[in-house]
């Protein structure tokens, strides 16, 4: 840590060069992380699963996507720490402290090192895959938890054992492993911080972070940090600010697959101004309540509802596009069809309790499965997914109920004259926005045209343009293959 100045000026020693930022610096610890053969597992897992067989650029792996989101997450906090330094500069207020520029670098590193193994527990074809129905049973049966953390002392990152396991979990288990292999403690950085930040643990941060942390908060309350009392201590509220950087409604996460997803899916509905969005991000902080989170400044609202309506058309018309759904339906049962092969499905329950095995569990793993059934199987799903065999799009609905969703299949079913069975649906839960009503993870960041003073605002408060976004579902109906249809 004695190398802070150099560090957060771009002591780097390995640059990738990235389509879609460009330049992404490394430090040796990162480098280290990212060689790890848990991490490299990344580059042979779509961010999209097959998005490709609709959208054939669309081939882009989780390995760049990790380190996209990485490069965003510093970007985001610096962008912030730079304009309040300059706000400080500006208002001459007091000077930053040796201090307070230690608990800056050590928290920006931890954001990178979060944000780079935010999704490295993800397994092949990403979200497709924990949605198969087989797969969800066995991420569901009794103990995997123990399993997964054998020999492991996990009291100091969960309070009790979760008693289902998601993609999440898996992360923080690969990221465990990984930070303990590049002994990360050597690059002065304690790995309970970067997993306490991280989506499902409920860490208790470090004494190292607990120091930073109070100089941190002293550098964004400047005098106001004087007489402040409340239950909620500042380690507390500074892990919050960082979460919501790497998993939140205006993330790291969102803003590089959304630009990465819209750049190899050559469509410009998912294209927003970045620069223009972090140029505009503050710290939110009011000792009143308190508070300690993401502010936007007024003028950067624009920039914000951009980042809102490009989601939006992102996942109407990329994620939820008619065909691509389609895929995924077939994907699923192609992945349950090969998971009755006893030996498979074996191998993939010890796959998802060993991480020595889980590394192996990538999506060409399963294409080889595919290829193997379907040359033996003519009449399969697994043959419909290698001969990219579509199914016949009949119908779209919104927000059915299941019990509609099944009346509409009968009736499509009867009006094509076709058994029930040959009829089936696609169902995407689109979470277009939930910056509405009483939203607080983000305020707005108000200049009083009077007193010339800053005050926080809820964004609803000042902008009506989000209400218009509500959380949907969008229901795609098919008729099947004929090679997988019942006469």
């Amino acid at each position: 840590m004695d190398y802070f100045p150099e560090d957060l000026l771009g002591a780097h020693t390995k640059l990738i060069m990235d389509p879609v930022h460009g330049g992404i610096p490394l430090f040796p610890h990162e480098v280290a992380i990212i060689d790890h053969p848990l991490f490299q597992r990344l580059r042979n897992i779509c961010q999209n699963d097959i998005l490709s067989l609709v959208f054939p650029g669309a081939t882009h792996s989780r390995f760049l996507h990790s380190i996209g989101v990485m490069h965003v997450g510093e970007r985001i906090f610096l962008s912030m720490v730079k304009s309040y330094l300059e706000s400080r500069r500006y208002k001459s207020q007091m000077s930053t402290t040796k201090e307070q520029f230690f608990a800056i670098d050590y928290f920006n590193k931890i954001i990178r090192l979060a944000c780079l193994l935010h999704d490295c527990g993800h397994s092949s074809f990403s979200h497709q895959f924990t949605r198969t129905s087989k797969i969800k049973e066995m991420m569901e049966s009794s103990g995997l938890f123990e399993q997964l953390w054998q020999g492991i002392d996990t009291h100091n990152l969960y309070d009790t054992a979760p008693d289902i396991i998601e993609h999440e979990h898996y992360s923080i288990r690969c990221a465990h492993q990984l930070l303990h292999d590049t002994h990360i403690e050597a690059s002065g950085i304690n790995p309970v911080d970067v997993l306490a930040i991280m989506e499902t643990t409920t860490a208790h941060t470090s004494d190292i972070f607990n120091t930073h942390a109070e100089h941190f908060w002293q550098f964004i309350a400047g005098t106001e940090v004087i007489n402040w009392k409340t239950s909620t201590s500042a380690p507390e509220l500074v892990a919050q600010l960082l979460s919501s950087i790497i998993s939140g409604e205006v993330d790291a996460d969102r803003a590089d697959y959304m630009l990465r997803d819209g750049f190899h899916s050559s469509v410009t509905i998912g294209g927003f101004n970045l620069d223009h969005l972090l140029s505009n991000l503050r710290f939110g902080w009011d000792p009143k309540t308190p508070w300690l989170g993401l502010a936007i400044t007024s003028k950067g609202l624009s920039a914000l509802e951009d980042f809102v309506y490009s989601r939006n058309q992102m996942y109407r018309h990329v994620y939820a596009h008619k065909t691509a759904l389609g895929f995924d339906w077939l994907l699923r049962e192609a992945i349950n069809e090969v998971l009755e092969d006893h030996t498979i499905e074996t191998y993939v329950r010890q796959c998802l309790t060993d991480l020595n095995e889980f590394r192996h569990l990538t999506d060409n793993y399963f294409w080889e499965c595919f290829r193997h059934h379907a040359r033996n199987n003519p009449n399969s799903y697994a043959y419909c997914i290698i001969n990219r065999e579509k199914l016949k799009h009949i119908d779209t609905q919104f927000d059915l109920t299941p019990t509609e969703i099944d009346t509409r299949k009968q009736t499509l079913a009867t009006q094509l004259n076709v058994d029930h069975s040959n009829v089936v649906s696609c169902t995407m839960n689109a979470k277009f926005s939930k910056i509405r009503e009483d939203f607080d993870q983000m305020k707005v960041l108000v200049k009083d045209a009077i007193t010339h003073q800053h005050q926080l605002k809820l964004i609803p408060e000042v902008s009506t343009f989000f209400n218009k976004f509500t959380d949907g579902t969008i229901i795609h109906f098919y008729l099947k293959p004929k090679r997988l249809t019942i006469a």
